[in-house]
């Protein structure tokens, strides 16, 4: 049977013929074993062909698995299966009284395809959401289940693999006890003068949302844990309405602001998870690079801003902390992600994303290995301190390259 798969973005149509959807852990180890290259499907979120296993290739959604939520409130941890999403991951965590130490903005994505491409939340404190992975658990190249630990030998390479060493069955995650979270909202920080350093450390999370129609930032998000000590931002004035990132956006589908105090889960992800979007009509880019060029790198976006701007929607700027996975943007360094939601037009969008990144690149930015980038791969693996190590892990578990399709060749220099 033939289908037309695309991403969530609709920006990416799959070559594979068909998605399979095995619905038991056998029948997923069967399908890996017997096909010729694999590439799996998490809930989409990718703006590149990191998922596409090519024409000969298949593509596969673990999703219709049983899904596996077991939570230990006594090691503080949970092992989760790789295709639930975090909206429904965090809900599972908070009835134990345990929390996540942090989420994306969005919460609708897909726990295994989310650490294996770097994505993460904010703080200074905050490393990736691959920071929370004590073990991993794969199918490999034969159908084999091979498990892999914190403190084993190529665990640093195991998390964020860009699927390029097997399917991700399960992982365990650290939590901690559950917490609360106040959400505050400022308008109109100039760039000019700016503390980033102070700024980005005033709250546990911390985002900046610019349109770059001129100089600074039109809003602030500020994410307060209750057991930590007031925000002080006597920067910018306090927003008098709920705000959306992108201007001009009705804010319903927004996390509650106004100081109000909820769950870790309805405050840290910008929108809420009852909100689940369809589709979206955008394209994404984000590129981190040392929170130490924070304000060098604003300053250079800012002086190609009208080049920007005309097809620029919000673009959002976090902080990382520094992450041992080999592959992780944020590897090695605290980190500075700098992230561009583009309007829904690949060819009026790549110019753009070419001269953004041609601003930084002074900067060593990596970009996130499941958005919009030009960066030539070499350039990108030369970013990478550890990609030897990683291609060396991923000749190890996949001799074949069963799961390396055209994206993960060109990334590993194979």
């Amino acid at each position: 049977m033939t289908e037309t798969v695309t991403n969530w973005a609709r920006n990416i149509t799959y070559t594979a013929g068909e998605l399979h959807r095995p619905g038991s852990l056998e029948a997923l180890r069967a399908l890996v074993g017997g096909s010729f290259r694999v590439r799996v499907l998490g809930s989409g979120h990718s703006f590149n062909e990191i998922a596409d296993p090519g024409a000969d290739g298949v593509l596969l959604s673990i999703a219709d698995l049983p899904p596996v939520l077991d939570v230990d409130t006594t090691a503080r941890t949970v092992r989760v299966s790789g295709g639930v999403r975090y909206a429904e991951l965090a809900r599972a965590v908070h009835a134990h009284g345990l929390a996540l130490p942090n989420m994306a903005s969005l919460p609708h994505i897909s726990v295994a395809g989310s650490v294996a491409t770097g994505t993460h939340g904010s703080g200074v404190g905050n490393g990736p959401l691959a920071a929370a992975v004590r073990e991993v658990e794969l199918v490999t190249a034969d159908g084999s289940p091979v498990s892999i630990a914190r403190g084993q030998e190529g665990f640093d390479g195991a998390v964020t693999s860009l699927g390029a060493l097997g399917v991700v069955t399960a992982l365990v995650l650290d939590l901690e006890p559950a917490y609360e979270v106040e959400q505050h909202v400022f308008t109109e920080l100039p760039l000019a003068g700016l503390d980033f350093e102070t700024v980005a450390a005033s709250a546990y999370s911390v985002s900046l949302f610019t349109d770059w129609q001129k100089p600074g930032f039109r809003q602030v998000w500020l994410k307060r844990r209750t057991d930590q000590p007031p925000a002080h931002f006597p920067w910018a004035a306090p927003a008098t309405e709920a705000l959306h990132p992108v201007p001009g956006m009705p804010a319903v589908n927004c996390t509650e602001q106004f100081g109000v105090p909820g769950p870790w889960h309805e405050r840290l992800p910008h929108f809420r998870a009852e909100f689940t979007p369809s589709s979206g009509d955008e394209l994404q880019s984000e590129y981190l690079l040392p929170r130490s060029a924070a304000v060098d790198a604003l300053n250079a976006l800012d002086a190609v801003r009208e080049t920007v701007s005309p097809v620029l929607q919000t673009c959002e700027v976090r902080t990382v902390a520094t992450d041992p996975q080999w592959l992780s943007p944020a590897h090695g360094r605290d980190s500075v992600a700098l992230h561009f939601t583009w309007i829904a037009d690949t060819a009026a969008v790549l110019p753009v994303v070419r001269r953004v990144e041609e601003a930084l690149d002074a900067f060593d930015p990596r970009p996130h290995w499941g958005k919009v980038f030009t960066v030539p791969a070499a350039v990108v693996r030369d970013r990478y301190p550890r990609m030897a190590d990683f291609r060396a892990l991923a000749r190890a578990l996949d001799p074949g390259g069963k799961f390396a399709n055209a994206f993960v060749r060109d990334a590993l220099g194979d």
